[in-house]
């Protein structure tokens, strides 16, 4: 009988990248070989410059102490090479927000949409009282109301540099604003007949000027205006029902899901209709594009300058297009954009901008999806439902990871720290919650709201989050 001393104390153990690159040759490694260590053998094989903090998986499980702490050696064929796949993580670490550091009134009616501006220096809310507000990040106070709209705004968004939010309204006007002045830039953009639910940017590697917008809503139309001259330059008719969502994409498309059960792929430079694709069997709620993130910061990114974002006024236009070119290609290196959709039929699609089928359908919550958002690093889906459940998706193939369970109301919308390592959920419970991607489990919970929460978002620099909802009061989260 053969004794544990007899035992193979070595394994031979390939790196592998988690799109499948090899990181060098097969290498014969100890079974006492650390995390630690295999991070320094990665490093080197890869011939980092600056240490890449990973993570390391064999068999889809995490290797959390040393390979034959993880490994099932009496199972392994010795003669085998090992597979152990590596991801990198960020380099800079978001810490888990743990209270709030700020109550600001100042809304009449419920928030229904906030969002921190790309560069980290403002945060915007929309409102059913009519009204944008921006809010003074530095004192965390009031700083300009916005008024001109004469119905609920629906929908905020900022332009990829910062320079300019968005804001549209139940009555289908689209307004756009500076936020250092407060003042509305040119006339309003009028075209729509209904309300309009949705807006986005073009991505800024692609414009520089950050002036053409995309709109949606409920006259089954998106309109591309230009911000400047007040114009509406396409309109991309096909939809035979409300659009809920549009994505101004990086690689020349455009994407909208319509409750016709439909999404269109569309062409930007022509507004040539692409492709549709169909599955779902209901309304379909929300997009998220793999590069989100990327399409969002723009050049704006925390890593850059060692933790600080880079300011509008620090480097031209031209160089700052060139990052955030870099940036994307990085992201998105063969030109193909990878999007979920999820829908009332509670399940999710996964497709590819080039294909017509989808890749996978996801499925496992158990009441309507509301919002599906992918983490920054492009590796993790996480999907928000009024099943009370946040789940979370590979992003690769659709596999699921787990369900992040705690919310006793429906979970209306999630936002992930710059760092892929934390998300925050909103509830109908009234309390947001902080998730760790690592442990899969609560890492935070924090209540505080009168009453349902609508809105949250996590700013770029990791610093802060911000929550919105019924109670009309938005609060400020920080370590």
């Amino acid at each position: 009988m053969e004794s544990e001393d007899d035992s193979p104390k070595t394994l031979q153990i390939l790196l592998v990248s988690d799109t499948g690159e090899e990181a060098g040759p097969p290498l014969d490694l100890p079974t006492t070989t650390t995390v630690t260590q295999l991070g320094l053998i990665c490093n080197a094989l890869l011939k980092n410059e600056e240490p890449t903090p990973f993570l390391f998986f064999a068999n889809e499980e995490e290797i959390k102490d040393s390979l034959e702490k993880t490994l099932n050696l009496k199972t392994i064929d010795t003669e085998n090479v090992v597979e152990i796949v590596y991801q990198p993580q960020a380099v800079f670490r978001v810490r888990p927000v743990t209270r709030c550091t700020s109550s600001m009134p100042g809304h009449a009616e419920a928030v229904v949409s906030l969002s921190f501006s790309s560069d980290g220096l403002h945060l915007a809310s929309g409102s059913g009282d009519k009204t944008l507000r921006l809010w003074d990040l530095n004192t965390e106070t009031p700083h300009f109301t916005c008024s001109g709209h004469t119905q609920p705004v629906l929908c905020i968004s900022w332009a990829p540099d910062s320079s300019k939010i968005a804001s549209s309204c139940q009555a289908g006007q689209i307004r756009v604003w500076n936020p250092d002045t407060g003042k509305q830039i040119g006339r309003p953009l009028i075209g729509h007949r209904k309300y309009i639910k949705c807006l986005s940017w073009e991505p800024y590697h692609e414009n520089s000027d950050c002036r053409r917008i995309a709109s949606a809503g409920a006259d089954n139309d998106v309109r591309i205006w230009d911000v400047i001259l007040s114009q509406c330059q396409m309109v991309l008719s096909g939809h035979s029902k409300a659009v809920t969502n549009v994505r101004w994409g990086g690689v020349g498309l455009m994407y909208t899901a319509s409750q016709d059960r439909t999404i269109k792929v569309w062409r930007t430079s022509t507004g040539t209709l692409c492709r549709t694709l169909t599955g779902h069997g209901h309304w379909v709620n929300c997009l998220a594009l793999s590069t989100d993130y990327v399409l969002r910061t723009g050049p704006f990114h925390p890593v850059t300058d060692k933790g600080k974002i880079h300011k509008r006024d620090s480097a031209s236009k031209e160089e700052l297009k060139v990052s955030a070119l870099e940036r994307f290609q990085t992201v998105c290196p063969d030109g193909v954009e990878s999007f979920v959709s999820c829908s009332d039929d509670r399940t999710l699609y996964l497709w590819k901008s080039d294909r017509t089928k989808c890749i996978t359908r996801m499925t496992g919550h158990q009441n309507v999806i509301n919002e599906v958002k992918y983490s920054p690093d492009c590796k993790i889906i996480a999907s928000a439902s009024f099943d009370k459940s946040v789940r979370l998706w590979k992003a690769h193939d659709g596999g699921f990871i787990c369900a992040l369970r705690g919310h006793v109301q429906a979970v209306y919308q999630v936002a992930w720290s710059a760092d892929s390592r934390l998300l925050v959920s909103g509830s109908k419970d009234s309390t947001i919650k902080i998730w760790s991607v690592q442990t899969k489990k609560l890492a935070q919970d924090l209540p505080g709201h009168a009453d349902e929460v609508f809105a949250v978002d996590w700013a770029p620099d990791g610093s802060r989050v911000a929550s919105g909802g019924k109670d009309k009061v938005i609060k400020m989260w920080a370590y």
